[in-house]
C-alpha cells in the first residue's frame, strides 16, 4: 500500500471556501483507479496549511495514473486557485494504521477522517 501525502498551502482567509471546493471534486478522485481512502485535515499550528493523505493500491495508481488524468486536471482547477503557494507531494509505503485498542480506521464514520 502506498500513500500520498500532500501539503496544501491555502489562503487563510479561504480556508472554508477550499474545504467546500474539495467536497465537490473529491468523487474524481474517489473513482480513480487503485484509490482505496483518503484523509484531509486542516494543521492545528498551521491552519493555512491542509494535508491530504491518500492510500493507493500502488504508486503507479497515482502516478502515472491518476496524475496523468483528465480527472485529475479537473481535480486541481477546482482547487488551484486557493493555494498560496504550490503544494508538495511525497510517498510513503506502509500498511494501514493500527492502534493498541483494536481500532480500524478503515470503518470511521466521523465524516472528515477517512472516507
Amino acid at each position: 500500500m502506498i500513500y500520498e501525502i500532500a501539503q496544501l498551502p491555502v489562503y487563510k482567509e479561504h480556508a472554508q471556501a477550499f474545504r467546500k471546493a474539495f467536497y465537490e471534486v473529491v468523487p474524481l478522485l474517489v473513482r480513480a483507479r487503485g484509490y482505496q481512502g483518503h484523509l484531509l485535515a486542516q494543521g492545528i499550528e498551521k491552519p493555512e496549511m491542509f494535508h491530504l493523505i491518500v492510500r493507493w493500491g500502488s504508486l503507479e495508481d497515482h502516478t502515472p495514473g491518476f496524475e496523468e488524468s483528465e480527472d485529475h486536471q479537473t481535480f486541481m482547477t477546482g482547487l488551484e486557485q486557493y493555494f498560496s503557494e504550490e503544494p508538495q507531494v511525497y510517498h510513503i509505503e506502509g500498511e494501514a494504521f493500527i492502534s493498541s485498542k483494536g481500532d480500524d480506521l478503515r470503518d470511521s464514520s466521523s465524516g472528515e477522517l477517512w472516507a
